[in-house]
């Protein structure tokens, strides 16, 4: 009977664990290009209880080694002084199959690239928070959540703010043994849907990835006898498929 009884908690455990909101921000990956200010980022929410939403930013700060660090933004008093990326609004009330949208705003200069980490996280609304709800919509709220098990999943995605005058110099090193991708401008470029597969066989592959290249920096991979890579690179809008054979 025990034996029973664990069988039937476990089956019933991935059931519960879907009640409750559950947001989806899109793409991870954003890029606003130089002529541009503000950008439109949309929040959906899949689950069955409405998602509150808050939103925080960093800025994505490398030192000479390209480590990151990130850095909270520095609130002003006068706004129009504010140097850096904001949300408006900063928190969302998503409701069910439903959508909302908050602007990113950037401001500040533009004389060169920044990054940011911008993370939607929802949370049960407390006073504190700043959502509009009464005392009486926050409580029953928390009672519907308490009915089953619940993971209130957030998602981080990286902001890229290219500068005002972006310029693309990208150049490639094709030697043997080994090949470089290095971006000598002043925007990041992205090695998009990077394969590495063996030339006789297809499905003998390395997981695809997606790999960005800021200024100064480069992607570099050796090349191996036998083996094809694939990769589209990606300046802005311009797209270009390359072929190499190891």
């Amino acid at each position: 009977m025990k034996r029973l009884w664990a069988l039937l908690g476990a089956s019933l455990l991935p059931l519960l664990a879907e009640a409750g909101p559950a947001i989806n921000v899109g793409v991870v990956y954003d890029y606003l290009d130089g002529d541009k200010s503000t950008y439109l980022k949309r929040v959906f929410n899949g689950g069955d209880s409405t998602a509150f939403v808050k939103i925080n930013i960093h800025e994505i700060v490398y030192d000479a080694e390209g480590k990151p660090t990130e850095l909270p933004i520095k609130s002003q008093a006068d706004s129009s002084a504010r140097d850096g990326l904001m949300a408006s609004p900063a928190r969302l009330i998503v409701p069910v199959n439903g959508m909302q949208g908050t602007r990113l705003l950037y401001m500040g200069e533009r004389e060169r690239e920044r990054y940011f980490r911008v993370r939607f996280v929802p949370v049960v609304p407390e006073k504190e928070d700043e959502f509009v709800v009464s005392s009486e919509e926050r409580d029953e709220y928390k009672k519907t959540l308490s009915a089953g098990v619940n993971v209130l999943a957030g998602y981080g995605t990286i902001f890229f703010v290219r500068p005002k005058e972006a310029r693309f110099n990208t150049q490639i090193d094709d030697r043997a043994g080994q090949y470089a991708v290095s971006n000598n401008g002043n925007t990041v470029v992205v090695v998009d849907d990077f394969k590495d597969c063996a030339a006789s066989d297809e499905n003998d592959c390395q997981p695809i990835t997606k790999n960005h290249v800021l200024p100064g920096k480069a992607f570099r991979f050796e090349k191996q006898a036998g083996r094809q890579y694939r990769f589209k690179l990606v300046e802005g809008a311009a797209q270009k498929n390359y072929e190499v054979k190891g």
